[in-house]
C-alpha cells in the first residue's frame, strides 16, 4: 500500500524523540451488504475504505493516530505529531525492513467477490420464502448477505512487514411474529472466513430458516418464565455467549494487565469446576473469528485459557504483556485502522465433556433448560452479567416440558464457572460480533450443553412448581 522506503521514513520520524516501538498498520477493506425485507430488496450496498494507523510505545505509555491521508506528507505529519508525545532522545533507527512470509490457513474456493448480487439475493429470497410459508402470524422478515475482503500490511520498528489478507461472509435471518398483543423476535446469522461454498455446501439455508420461523412462533405463544434460583441447562452453540462475555472478557490482557478483572491474580489458580476446559483458537480453518495472524502480525494460536478448571493463560497482546511480563500470544485484534489494538477473543468455547444432551436434561429434575440465548451486558470487574434468554423451556422430572417466555440469567462469571456440575459431549460454535475499546471484530462462541448447579433467573411468572 506504501513503498518501503516510505514506511521507514515514517517509522523514524515516530521514534525521533525516545519511543522504543513504532508500528504502522494499513488497511484497505471492501465491503458489501444485501438486505431484503418481507422479500424485497431494502438495501444493496457496497464500499471501499482504506487509512493508516501509527502506534508508538514507550515503556508502559502508547499513543496512536490514523488517517486515510496515505501520502508522504500525511503520513509524516501523522508520525511526527505522534512523536511530540514523548519527550526524549532517539533511541532506535529503521534501518532496513524485510517482509515475513505469512501462510494462508483457510480455503477459498469461490471468494465472496467473485460472486454476483443476483446470486446472493437469490439465496436470501429462497430464505425469506420458507419463513414467509411457515405461518402468517409472522408479520416481518429479514434476510441480510454481508461479505467484506480486507488487505493489510504492517511495518514495524523491529524491521519487519507482515501481509495479510481476511475474507468473510454471513447470511442473516430474522422472523418477528405477533399475535394478541405479543411480539417474539428470533434470528440465525451464520458465517464464516471462507467462500460462496460455506453458504451452499456446509450449511442448509432451508433448514435454518425453518428453524427460525419454528422458533418465533413458538415463543409468541410460551407462558412467562419463573423466577427464583434454579438449576439452568444452558444448550450448546450461541449458548457459549455466557462464557465469553462473563469470564472470556475477564481473561483478556486488556483488563488482566492493569488489574481490573476478577482473574487478574488467577493464573495458576482453580477458577472452574473441574468439568471446565476453555480454550480460544485463532487457528480454526475457516473459522469466523480465525486470523491467520493478528493485527500485530503474530501468529495466531491455539490459547487454552481454562484447563480441568485451573487459569492456565491469559490473551495478550504486546503491550499489555509488557505490563505482565508475558509474551504476546496472536491475541491482539481491532475493527479497522481507526483503532488502537489490544487483546481480544477469537473463536472462545468451552471444550465437550463426556455427558450426553439427553443425560444432563434427565439428571435435572426441576430447572430450567436455556435452549438459545440472546444479548446481555457484564461489567469485567466483577464478571457480573445480566442476559436474556431467547428460547427456553421448564425441566419437570428429566424431561424438557412447557417453554416459557422472558428468561435472564443473572449471576457472575467466577461463580457460574465453579458451578458447572455437567458438560456435553455435543460442542458447537456460533458467530456474532464482539464490541470493546478496539471495536467491533468478528467472534465465534461455542460450548457443549452444560448444567449449571444454580443460577437466578428472572422471569415475570412467578415462582417455578
Amino acid at each position: 500500500m506504501i513503498a518501503k522506503s516510505l514506511a521507514i521514513d515514517v517509522l523514524n520520524a515516530g521514534l525521533a524523540t525516545g519511543a522504543d516501538f513504532a508500528e504502522i498498520y494499513l488497511e484497505q477493506n471492501n465491503s458489501s451488504y444485501l438486505m431484503l425485507e418481507n422479500g424485497k430488496t431494502e438495501s444493496a450496498l457496497s464500499s471501499t475504505t482504506y487509512g493508516a494507523g501509527i502506534r508508538l510505545l514507550n515503556k508502559l505509555q502508547s499513543v496512536y493516530g490514523y488517517t486515510n491521508d496515505l501520502s508522504r506528507k500525511g503520513l509524516m505529519k501523522l508520525a511526527s505529531s505522534l512523536a511530540k508525545s514523548y519527550q526524549g532522545s532517539r533511541q532506535i533507527t529503521v534501518e532496513k525492513i524485510s517482509k515475513v512470509r505469512v501462510k494462508n490457513a483457510h480455503n477459498y474456493q469461490r471468494p465472496l467477490t467473485e460472486v454476483s448480487r443476483e446470486e446472493k439475493i437469490a439465496l436470501l429470497k429462497e430464505a425469506h420464502d420458507v419463513i414467509a410459508s411457515y405461518d402468517k402470524r409472522i408479520v416481518r422478515i429479514q434476510t441480510s448477505f454481508m461479505n467484506n475482503h480486507k488487505d493489510v500490511t504492517i511495518y514495524n520498528s523491529d524491521g519487519k512487514r507482515f501481509d495479510d489478507f481476511k475474507e468473510r461472509g454471513r447470511m442473516m435471518f430474522m422472523a418477528v411474529a405477533s399475535d394478541n398483543g405479543k411480539i417474539e423476535t428470533s434470528f440465525e446469522g451464520p458465517g464464516a472466513t471462507a467462500g460462496m461454498e460455506f453458504f451452499t455446501d456446509k450449511i442448509s439455508v432451508k433448514e435454518t430458516a425453518q428453524r427460525v420461523a419454528e422458533l418465533a412462533i413458538k415463543m409468541l405463544t410460551a407462558a412467562e418464565c419463573p423466577s427464583g434460583k434454579m438449576p439452568v441447562v444452558i444448550g450448546n452453540g450461541f449458548g457459549g455467549v455466557v462464557f465469553h462475555e462473563a469470564c472470556g472478557h475477564s481473561l483478556e490482557a486488556t483488563a488482566v494487565a492493569k488489574k481490573l478483572s476478577v482473574f487478574s491474580e488467577s493464573l495458576g489458580k482453580q477458577i472452574a469446576s473441574p468439568l471446565v476446559t476453555a480454550i480460544d483458537d485463532g487457528t480454526i480453518v475457516n473459522g469466523w473469528g480465525s486470523n491467520n495472524i493478528d493485527d500485530e502480525g503474530n501468529k495466531t494460536q491455539r490459547n487454552v485459557l481454562i484447563k480441568d478448571g485451573i487459569c492456565t493463560s491469559f490473551l495478550i497482546d504486546s503491550f499489555n504483556g509488557r505490563r505482565m511480563g508475558m509474551k504476546a500470544n496472536g491475541a491482539c485484534r481491532r475493527e479497522s485502522y481507526k483503532y488502537e489494538p489490544t487483546s481480544r477473543m477469537s473463536n472462545t468455547f468451552i471444550a465437550a465433556g463426556k455427558s450426553t444432551h439427553d443425560e444432563i436434561i434427565a439428571a435435572t429434575k426441576l430447572g430450567l433448560y436455556a435452549a438459545s440465548m440472546g444479548g446481555g451486558s457484564v461489567n469485567p470487574a466483577t464478571g457480573e452479567f445480566n442476559f436474556a434468554v431467547s428460547e427456553a423451556y421448564i425441566i419437570r422430572d428429566g424431561k424438557i416440558a412447557e417453554p416459557v417466555r422472558g428468561a435472564t440469567l443473572i449471576g457472575s462469571g467466577a461463580d457460574v464457572l465453579k458451578k458447572i456440575d455437567m458438560v456435553g459431549n455435543n460442542l458447537q460454535r456460533a458467530q456474532g460480533m464482539c464490541g470493546s475499546v478496539s471495536g467491533y471484530i468478528y467472534t465465534d462462541v461455542g460450548q457443549p450443553t452444560i448444567r449449571v448447579s444454580e443460577i437466578l433467573v428472572g422471569g415475570r411468572g412467578g415462582t417455578l412448581k
